[in-house]
């Protein structure tokens, strides 16, 4: 089910290269649901705890003693599931609603390899694997963005790789220290620091954290991300908000929190405070915003911020609250990036001062911007509410005077991220009809949007559908 996981985009992505074009979409949409079936299964392959779910380990490259060895437990299944659904998502709204640019064949196998490429990345319990599959999603995710975006899509394209390529270096500084200082890049060998000195737990976390903040990415190394998001196509601001973020959050937990503790220790308090900076400046940029998907591409900078917060507190409470933000948030603002792109592509601009009076011209699509941005504003009932108040709790629970100081002001920040998500609905929902958004619904937008919506609520009813399976994993990353 492992390999299955992996292999089937992958596959598929190859298969689209042969078919002609007219059977692409439907390819492709298959492909990405039978991808599905071995992440239902996967929970069922073994017993629950700490330790792996279901695990693969063999021999690769013996001469460099390098093994694929994959794995998956409550701390990466939730990020798999989300990712796997994501993706179907993504393929069948592309077949009925292909962007502008270059073959819809060509983006349907891009998608397909970039799930290959995150699915192996939650799933990796190498090191040299994890990185290795980090990196196939850089060159995927560039052609997403230069081929089908927007006007300026080229220099944000560059933009990302850039950026991107800067993080991957010292992710491999930080990789290859572990392992030769470790003698094993093995991710359950090195458990708890095992092997490795203080010294270089503090160096190799330094690298990682730096890496992983511009994947995520996390103030103040987050500048290429609204240019990706403004100039994207919708199902690529979708793969990137939705999952691909949350590979730079998830490393962290995962590699930097489960590999370098002590390094993780050392640098909490920065991180704390870098989180409620990137809470506050998120927040306040977004006031300030006058475009649609760039108000939605900042509010990540905020929300990851939470999640920063959590892990940052290095508590079971925060790390729960991290992993819980991480998909309520990708369940969220995929739903608001796909909102976005139907509004602006129909309304042909993304201006707020052109979109008012939505309510009179689109009530339901206004319906579903207004449930969407109040989820994300943290209403409680909602999936955005859990991790961003439980991340607040975490810092108070740490306790003294830097952590309580941290919360007051992370949560002043989500106050300000109500008042953001208010104006955005004020400007876009109401007032004197702009720009008419029309035509109506069509059904391939509800089956993309309907499972979103349905999840949100589930899991901000219901957060132990995420929680429940977290806590033997937390509870053994941070003893």
């Amino acid at each position: 089910m492992l390999v299955a996981a992996v292999a089937l985009p992958a596959v598929g992505a190859a298969v689209l290269a042969v078919l002609p074009a007219r059977l692409a979409g439907w390819a492709a949409t298959g492909f990405a649901a039978l991808t599905l079936v071995p992440i239902v299964v996967l929970p069922f392959s073994h017993g629950r705890g700490s330790t792996p779910w279901a695990e693969l380990d063999v021999s690769w490259v013996p001469a460099l003693h390098l093994d694929f060895h994959l794995g998956v437990d409550g701390v990466s299944y939730p990020l798999v599931a989300l990712t796997g659904l994501l993706t179907l998502l993504c393929c069948a709204y592309t077949k009925w609603h292909a962007p502008e640019g270059g073959s819809p064949r060509t983006l349907l196998a891009l998608l397909l390899v970039l799930e290959a490429g995150i699915l192996g990345t939650f799933l990796s319990l190498d090191l040299i694997l994890f990185f290795l599959f980090f990196e196939v999603v850089l060159l995927p995710m560039y052609a997403v963005i230069a081929g089908w975006g927007g006007a300026d899509r080229r220099r944000a394209a560059r933009k990302f790789v850039l950026y991107t390529l800067f993080g991957s270096v010292l992710l491999l500084l930080g990789v290859l220290t572990v392992a030769v200082h470790a003698g094993t890049a093995d991710m359950v060998a090195l458990a708890g620091g095992h092997g490795l000195t203080k010294t270089t737990q503090y160096a190799a976390f330094a690298l990682f954290a730096v890496a992983f903040a511009v994947k995520a990415p996390l103030w103040p190394l987050h500048s290429w991300l609204p240019d990706a998001h403004t100039q994207a196509p919708t199902v690529g601001s979708v793969i990137l908000a939705g999952v691909l973020l949350k590979m730079g959050t998830y490393g962290l937990i995962r590699v930097g929190v489960g590999v370098t503790p002590l390094g993780a220790r050392w640098a909490a308090p920065l991180l704390g405070i870098l989180a409620a900076a990137a809470i506050l400046a998120g927040a306040l940029i977004c006031l300030k915003q006058t475009e649609l998907k760039r108000l939605i591409a900042y509010s990540s900078v905020g929300h990851m911020g939470f999640v920063l917060l959590g892990i940052a507190t290095l508590t079971a409470t925060g790390l729960q609250a991290a992993l819980l933000g991480n998909v309520a948030h990708g369940l969220i603002t995929g739903l608001l990036f796909f909102l976005a792109g139907t509004i602006k592509d129909r309304a042909h601009t993304g201006d707020l001062a052109d979109l008012g009076g939505l309510r009179e011209t689109a009530p339901r699509l206004a319906g579903l911007l207004g449930f969407a941005a109040i989820a994300s504003l943290g209403l409680p009932g909602l999936a955005g509410f859990w991790g961003e108040a439980f991340a607040v709790v975490a810092a108070v629970e740490r306790g003294g005077g830097l952590w309580t100081t941290l919360a007051v002001l992370a949560a002043i920040g989500g106050a300000l991220t109500a008042a953001y998500f208010l104006r955005l609905l004020r400007k876009v929902t109401h007032g004197p009809v702009g720009t008419p958004v029309t035509p109506a619904i069509a059904g391939v937008e509800w089956f993309a949007w309907a499972p979103l919506v349905a999840l949100t609520l589930a899991v901000g009813l219901v957060p132990t559908l995420v929680l429940a399976a977290t806590s033997l994993p937390v509870e053994a990353l941070i003893r």
